[in-house]
């Protein structure tokens, strides 16, 4: 059998033809079997299909603390009220919610993170009446009066009871971070599960009397030289609080 041979005018016999099939050419021999040699040794190059730009968000954490959000009294009933007015006001806090109209106890009960960030001697105080000589400061509240009209629900003793756990929380954690911190109340009168009762602090509002409300806050002030932030985990029915600067 004979076929055509481009280039020749001729058939072309394979028995007569004796060129080579392949020509051979010593430099490209060379960097076929330095290619072959190389994958055998390490293997075929990962190749990723993008090389996305990794930024450092490393943070030094100055202190940590958490509770157990199930047991927050002793009786089961005042306890699931003392927690959801909590995780309520870290709600108002971080902007989940701003009205009674807008809250969603399942939504509020899920896990979630939230934080804010104090730029130096910059204040968060717990509510917004607020002494004179933090007006200046204060950037941070919990945007909540802990009342009916808010949402806060009641153990038949008090509309928002258990916020006063939250911020002393925040009193432990800010402590331990050793920053500014100001309370002119304690909470003596009653115990704080998990939290010791040096750094227990009573929270009151009364839109009617501002200056006395004003001593029954809490007032944490960025001392440090970086931006602090305030991280609020809630998962697995713990909530956690931790203070962070950049490493």
């Amino acid at each position: 059998m004979s076929r055509a041979c481009p280039g020749y005018g001729h058939k072309w016999d394979p028995w007569l033809d004796k060129r080579p099939i392949i020509e051979y050419n010593p430099l490209s021999m060379k960097k076929i079997i330095l290619l072959i040699l190389t994958t055998m040794i390490i293997g075929r190059p990962e190749v990723p299909a993008a090389s996305p730009v990794v930024k450092n968000y490393s943070q030094e954490v100055l202190a940590s603390r958490e509770i157990d959000m199930e047991y927050r009294y002793r009786v089961p009933s005042v306890s699931k009220v003392f927690k959801d007015n909590i995780l309520l006001n870290i709600a108002y806090l971080d902007g989940r919610v701003s009205s009674a109209s807008e809250i969603n106890w399942e939504e509020i009960d899920r896990p979630f993170h939230s934080e804010f960030t104090l730029k130096p001697n910059e204040a968060f105080a717990y509510h917004d009446a607020i002494l004179p000589e933090y007006k200046d400061k204060v950037v941070v509240t919990t945007n909540a009066r802990f009342n009916k009209q808010d949402g806060f629900k009641t153990d038949g003793y008090l509309y928002g009871d258990g916020v006063c756990q939250l911020a002393s929380l925040m009193n432990w954690a800010a402590r331990d971070a050793q920053l500014d911190v100001t309370q002119y109340t304690n909470h003596d009168f009653a115990v704080i599960p998990e939290v010791p009762k040096q750094f227990g602090v009573a929270i009151y509002l009364d839109p009617g009397n501002k200056l006395s409300s004003a001593r029954k806050n809490l007032y944490i002030v960025n001392n440090q030289s970086q931006s602090v932030t305030f991280n609020f985990d809630y998962q697995n029915g713990q909530l956690k609080i931790s203070v962070t600067k950049d490493a």
